[in-house]
């Protein structure tokens, strides 16, 4: 009996170690990738541009309207921390606007999150947009209006 629980209790300490071991490896992979995943993310939007619609709540039957997005550049700070220099317009003019955001992952797929940033001269801004291949999905509040946004990443043109 006495070997049985040592037999028992050794395959127990072996198994822990080699679950323990295999999941250190498996974030030093995720470390890695993660860094792939965002570099790649920034190259994909930097100088692309998201081409799709976005309906109104309450509105969606009249309200889905053509949007576009000029992206200028998309930079990872540190941690979540994001930069995307965005082409708006501002009154007359055409300005290209730095956006602080927060990027989170779920899996492989980038989610950006924005909440109550004011931009001076255009509003107050809400908005949850997940990316997954060339495809962009997300919500949207501006002050008392918000709804839903969809679209295509058209790639950065190359010269």
């Amino acid at each position: 009996m006495k070997n049985a629980m040592n037999t028992f209790l050794t395959t127990l300490v072996v198994a822990t170690l080699v679950v323990a071991s295999s999941l250190w490896g498996v974030d030093a992979d995720k470390k890695t990738s993660r860094e792939g995943l965002e570099q790649a993310f920034a190259k994909k939007l930097s100088g692309a541009v998201l081409a799709g619609s976005f309906s109104i709540d309450g509105k969606e039957a009249e309200s889905h309207k053509p949007d576009r997005y000029q992206i200028v550049t998309a930079k990872k700070l540190s941690g979540d921390d994001w930069v995307i220099t965005a082409t708006m317009k501002v009154g007359e003019n055409q300005l290209d606007i730095p956006i602080p955001i927060k990027v989170y992952w779920a899996d492989d797929t980038p989610v950006m999150s924005l909440t109550d940033l004011t931009i001076p001269g255009v509003g107050t801004f809400t908005s949850r947009v997940m990316f997954y291949g060339n495809r962009y999905a997300g919500t949207w509040q501006h002050g008392e209006v918000g709804g839903h946004m969809w679209g295509m990443i058209e790639p950065a043109k190359t010269k």
